[in-house]
C-alpha cells in the first residue's frame, strides 16, 4: 500500500520523490534572513516565486527559533502572522505550513487556511494534539532534545493514536541543530532513515544551519548553499521525504538529481 503524507486536501505520496518546503520567515530576527520578508507585499512575492521555483510546501514562521532567540507571546505571534497567512493563502496553491509552538496560534492559523502545523517543540503542549485532532491538518512534530529520537517518535505516534490523529497525517523531524551536538547532527543527516516510525514521513531541515558552517569554515549564512545541498542530498539517500530550505530553485534541481539516483525518479529526460 502506498504510504502518504496527508494535509487537509493535499496528499503527498512517499517514496517517489523528495518534497521541497520553502521557508518564509516573516520575522525581524531569524538567523539567516531576518527582516528580509517582513513586509506583506515582499513576502507574497517571495512565496509566489518559491512556488514558481518548484516548492511543494511553503512554511511560514513569525517567530525566530534561532539559538538564543527571544520568545514573543502567542498574541504577538498571532498578530504578526495572520495578515501574512491570509495574503499568502490567496496567492499560492501549494500547502501552507505554519511554524509555531503555540496552540492558540495553530488553531487560528487553521481557521485562515493553513494546512500543516510545524511545531519545533514536538507538541510538548498536548493542546496541540487536541487542536490537530479537530482538524485534518498535517502535523510536523520535531524532536528538540539531545537524545532519544526514536523513543520520542514512538511516544508521539502513541499520542497521535490516543487523540485520533491518523498516522498518514504525521511527519517526524529529528531536529537538526536543536540541542544536538555537531556529531549528532551529522549522524542524523547520514542515517535519518533509522528514525522512521511506522512509515511516517521524515523531514530534514539543515538549510544554512551551524552544522553546515562548522563543516566548511563558517562562511556567512547566505553563502552556505553548496553545503546545504550536500547535507540534504545525503539525507535524501538515507531516507528523508521532505527537506526544508531557504533556496528553493537550487534545492529543487538538486532533489531531482538525487531522486533520479536514489529513487529511480522518472523525470523528463534532459539530454
Amino acid at each position: 500500500m502506498q504510504k502518504v503524507f496527508k494535509a487537509r486536501n493535499y496528499t503527498l505520496p512517499l517514496g517517489e520523490k523528495t518534497y521541497v518546503m520553502g521557508i518564509l520567515n516573516v520575522t525581524p530576527d531569524s538567523f539567516s534572513d531576518g527582516g528580509k520578508w517582513f513586509n506583506i507585499d515582499s513576502a507574497v512575492e517571495h512565496a509566489i516565486q518559491m512556488q514558481n521555483d518548484g516548492a511543494d510546501i511553503i512554511d511560514i514562521g513569525a517567530q525566530s527559533t534561532r539559538p538564543g532567540y527571544t520568545k514573543i507571546s502567542a498574541e504577538e505571534e498571532e498578530n504578526r502572522l495572520i495578515p501574512f497567512l491570509k495574503a499568502v493563502r490567496k496567492a499560492v496553491s501549494v500547502p501552507i505550513s505554519i511554524d509555531t509552538f503555540y496552540p492558540s496560534v495553530a488553531e487560528k492559523s487553521l481557521e485562515y487556511g493553513a494546512d500543516i502545523i510545524n511545531d519545533v517543540t514536538g507538541y510538548v503542549d498536548e493542546e496541540m494534539y487536541r487542536i490537530s485532532a479537530k482538524s485534518d491538518c498535517g502535523c510536523i512534530i520535531m524532536h528538540d532534545k539531545a537524545d532519544g529520537i526514536k523513543e520520542f517518535f514512538e511516544s508521539v505516534i502513541e499520542k497521535c493514536d490516543k487523540y485520533g490523529i491518523a498516522r498518514e497525517r504525521v511527519c517526524l523531524d529529528p531536529g537538526i541543530g536543536f540541542n544536538k551536538t555537531h556529531s549528532m547532527n551529522l549522524e542524523i543527516l547520514r542515517e535519518c532513515g533509522k528514525y522512521r516510525v511506522d512509515e511516517c514521513a521524515i523531514l530534514i531541515g539543515a538549510s544554512r544551519k551551524r552544522v553546515i558552517g562548522a563543516a566548511c569554515g563558517n562562511p556567512p549564512f547566505d553563502q552556505r548553499l553548496a553545503g546545504t545541498i550536500a547535507a540534504h542530498t545525503l539525507s535524501i539517500a538515507s531516507g528523508a521525504d521532505i527537506i526544508r530550505v531557504h533556496d528553493v530553485a537550487e534545492s529543487v534541481q538538486a532533489t531531482k538529481v538525487a531522486d533520479s539516483i536514489v529513487r529511480g525518479y522518472n523525470g523528463q529526460d534532459c539530454y
